[in-house]
């Protein structure tokens, strides 16, 4: 009888310590990580290398197919792409968030999804980055408040840049529920085509949207002015630095661009929620997350 139970005591345990479908799914990840970063150390062929990596993210795009199962949100599609654009830490596009990426198109609306599970441990390994720009907050509250936490989960060629937050609703069901307007860009200054982004956390299943904003996000006069006259005195600065091949210039220049930024997009925060267009911003935010969360 002894021997029996000793027995039964061994196969629970084992069955407590199998591994999950995130471990699973993290393990081949990493085990394709190393697989493609081998094949650069060796001068392998683009064309090898490009195969390679279009495999495995093959192979990981359905492990999380099978682990999220298909979506049923309005507007999307059932089944995803991989969000990873890339495995190889020398490609632009690595090291974005694991997860889903479903959309009809390139230029409309397009939704990630993954699990509470696989954004904490992302947020974990980006919590130990040395580079300032790239390290984030490990609890999720607190990244999905950073444009950083959008710039480096869901895009791979241009910053995320927030205007302001939205006095989202948050759905029946969620446990967390975060709506911002923002746009893409590579550089400072007024980005003309905003985005809508929500996201929308619900026990363990994680979606973050982002679409054009339905309503053109008007130019506000007092915050043009603000931008104008900061470009102006860091083009001066820049000038300076050119002529003179003075660093401290290209610092000051670099300063006033970045100010003058902020200031255009706090002076667009403050005065955006009175203009005639917000109602219908704030409408789109709020129907994309309901829609997130199953209404």
């Amino acid at each position: 009888m002894r021997l029996v139970w000793t027995i039964v005591f061994a196969l629970a345990s084992g069955l407590a310590l199998a591994a999950s479908p995130e471990d699973d799914y993290i393990a081949a990840r990493d085990k394709a990580i190393a697989a493609i970063a081998a094949l650069n150390s060796a001068n392998a062929p683009v064309e090898t290398l490009d195969a390679a990596d279009a495999k495995a993210r093959a192979d990981l795009e359905g492990r999380l197919s099978t682990l999220l199962g298909p979506l049923a949100v309005v507007d999307f599609p059932a089944t995803g792409t991989s969000n990873l654009e890339s495995l190889s830490d020398a490609d632009v596009g690595y090291g974005m968030l694991d997860g889903l990426r479903y959309a009809r198109t390139d230029e409309g609306p397009s939704l990630v999804a993954t699990t509470r599970g696989l954004l904490d441990r992302w947020l974990r390994s980006r919590a130990t980055e040395t580079d300032a720009n790239l390290k984030l907050p490990t609890g999720i509250d607190e990244a999905l408040k950073l444009d950083a936490f959008y710039t480096q989960a869901i895009s791979s060629d241009a910053a995320f840049m927030g205007t302001l937050d939205f006095p989202l609703k948050k759905p029946e069901g969620a446990d967390i529920a975060i709506a911002r307007l923002g746009g893409w860009t590579q550089d400072v200054g007024p980005i003309g085509e905003q985005q809508v982004i929500v996201t929308l956390v619900k026990g363990n299943s994680v979606m973050i949207a982002s679409a054009p904003a339905a309503q053109p996000v008007p130019k506000i006069a007092a915050c043009e002015a603000i931008w104008t006259s900061a470009d102006a005195a860091a083009q001066k600065l820049a000038a300076q630095a050119s002529e003179q091949k003075d660093e401290k210039a290209y610092d000051a220049a670099n300063t006033a661009w970045e100010k003058g930024d902020g200031d255009y997009r706090k002076c667009m925060g403050e005065h955006l929620p009175s203009d005639p267009v917000f109602p219908a911003l704030l409408s789109q935010a709020q129907e994309l997350a309901d829609h997130m969360a199953g209404k």
